[in-house]
């Protein structure tokens, strides 16, 4: 017979009864918990052991009395202790559970978060007469979960709010704001050049400098308005009661905010200014999603003019239509890419005697309607849109095939800063060049100037793995920007390719003569060819070819075709001659 079947009939004693039920309490406090049972129509409270050491209690005595406990809770959700317990149903003979927290003050000093468990009892009358439950302390538990909602809200770094939070913030405001009601604007402001700052001081002091500044903003704001990081570099101030007359003058007050004097850090004082782009709410935007887009555009346009310059949103009706048509040309983009539209032209390379030397691969879309779209019709809206890296990994894709498919083929693909730091794109050729062996040797990869410039660690290391497995690296558009030949040397590329705008009409332009002569002698200099792009017309070729130029590419030389045979790359036709397209 079990101990239970013998304590229903009477053969346990009561004596033992309490033993185990003392052990069960025990074993409990073991763990970190503490029983209770709370007579309640007598308001008294019976605790098991380890009170004292879990509430930080000089004595249990004291907490017998449930007043006295209750007047101990320090933060509860509005309803007292009773109240949360006993308004959860009625005990049909099961009892009726409860579950709650609250912060109680300790006998320290101190505070300590409490889980409180438990099931209450009802008395023949069905008025609640006890309850038992168990305490079990939750600091801990309490701490991450604020620290989670911390940073759910707020920034790590500044302790303002997220971008979130920031958004929200402006979606009430925008709430509050409308015809009749008050207005309110929200300004995106950006910290300087602050790469240079993380290139001189390390990124300590930069983050030094971002905090000097978000403290400087929030002695600015008003306990009305709402500020956040939005960014690494950007902070976002929602404004409440704030009529478009006073929005420039608060942008003024804020820039000067900044720069009237240097920040401290711990590597010594450091000037920043800001940038600021201001929008009218709900004037120029009716939606946070707007707000924000449209402060950030006013904001590039801050930055196009000089640092510590701020600009208002201004309705523009041709830049709304250039918008729309931005958002069209992406749409159309991805449903290319998702369905193949995507493809190559073709353009040769040719040497001065005009023998092709290597095909360069164009990227082109066949759009919704059959027609061929040029480079120039979708790809500067892919990379402000942040698409590039799509459009370069297919081509990469494509002209791999290419030089799979035709050995004699020598192909050029070219890279966007984007696709530099890409590590799917670089692991994925570099895994098709080793598994096809010869084909590197037939591949160009060219890289703009301005990215040689801006990215010149990741740029060599990016040379450095493609080199080391037979690639050849040319350097486009050269003669844009503002690229050494000190630089070209410590790049380590193989060949130049001279902008098409020195070489357009060269014929005629005895300035842009003295350039290329100059350019050309030191490239070889450096043992480095050189290609001259945008040949048009022989009598720029006959120039070209005195200064030294070593291969040219023009529509003279031939256009860029997506027929592989009609470019010259394929030994047979693909499709009949009639059917090649020029683009």
């Amino acid at each position: 017979m079990d101990s239970e079947t013998q304590n229903a009939y009477g053969l346990i004693d009561e004596e033992t009864a309490e033993r185990r039920r003392q052990a069960l309490t025990d074993a409990v406090a073991i763990v970190g918990d503490v029983s209770y049972r709370w007579s309640i129509h007598e308001e008294r409270i019976e605790w098991g052991a380890g009170v004292e050491t879990v509430l930080g209690l000089l004595s249990s005595e004291q907490l017998s009395d449930h007043s006295n406990f209750a007047s101990r809770i320090t933060i509860h959700e509005g309803r007292s202790r009773f109240e949360r317990i006993l308004s959860g149903g009625r005990d049909t003979g099961e009892g009726v559970s409860y579950e709650l927290e609250y912060c109680l003050k300790d006998d320290f000093g101190g505070e300590r978060w409490v889980e409180d468990r438990g099931r209450w009892f009802a008395d023949a009358e069905g008025r609640p007469a006890t309850a038992i439950g168990v305490l079990r302390p939750i600091d801990e538990r309490h701490r991450r979960e604020q620290r989670m909602m911390q940073l759910s809200t707020y920034d790590d770094l500044t302790g303002l709010l997220n971008r979130v939070a920031v958004k929200e913030r402006l979606g009430e405001v925008l709430n509050e704001t409308g015809p009749g009601r008050l207005k309110g604007a929200f300004i995106l402001l950006a910290i300087d050049n602050l790469a240079l700052i993380n290139d001189a001081f390390g990124f300590d002091v930069a983050d030094e400098v971002i905090l000097g500044v978000g403290q400087r903003l929030r002695g600015m704001a008003r306990r009305s308005d709402a500020l956040g990081r939005a960014a690494g570099n950007k902070f976002g101030l929602v404004l409440t009661s704030c009529d478009e007359d006073r929005l420039d003058n608060i942008c003024q007050r804020l820039l000067s905010r900044v720069r009237e004097e240097v920040i401290s850090t711990t590597h010594g004082p450091v000037a920043a200014t800001i940038s600021a782009g201001a929008v009218a709410l709900p004037r120029d935007a009716a939606d946070a999603d707007k707000a924000m887009a449209r402060a950030e555009e006013a904001l590039v346009a801050a930055k196009q003019m000089h640092r510590d310059s701020y600009v208002i949103y201004t309705p523009s009706s041709e830049r709304e239509k250039v918008r729309l048509k931005n958002i069209s040309v992406a749409d159309d983009l991805l449903g290319a890419l998702n369905e193949r539209r995507v493809m190559l032209a073709y353009q040769p390379i040719v040497d001065t005697a005009g023998r092709p030397f290597i095909h360069e691969c164009l990227i082109r879309m066949r759009d919704s309607n059959g027609e061929v779209a040029p480079a120039g019709a979708f790809v500067p809206v892919a990379e402000k849109l942040g698409l590039i890296g799509f459009l370069d990994f297919r081509a990469m894709e494509l002209a791999v095939e290419t030089l799979r498919n035709y050995p004699q083929a020598q192909l050029s693909v070219n890279v966007s800063g984007r696709t530099i730091g890409d590590r799917m794109w670089r692991e994925t050729l570099e895994a098709q060049l080793r598994a096809h062996p010869g084909m590197a040797e037939r591949l160009v990869i060219e890289i703009t100037e301005t990215v040689a410039i801006h990215e010149m660690k990741d740029t060599a290391a990016f040379i450095r793995a493609f080199r080391d497995m037979g690639c050849r690296i040319a350097i486009d558009d050269f003669g844009a920007g503002y690229t050494s030949f000190r630089n070209l040397k410590t790049l380590d590329v193989d060949m130049v390719k001279i902008d098409g705008s020195y070489v357009e009409g060269v014929a005629h332009n005895p300035d842009n003569q003295v350039f290329l002569r100059t350019l050309v002698e030191l490239a070889h200099n450096f043992n480095l060819p050189t290609i001259a792009e945008w040949v048009d017309s022989e009598e720029d070729a006959a120039i070209l070819r005195k200064l030294g130029v070593d291969y040219f590419q023009g529509f003279m030389f031939g256009r860029p075709d997506i027929d592989l045979y009609a470019a010259g790359i394929a030994s047979a036709p693909t499709r009949s001659a009639a059917g090649a397209e020029a683009i």
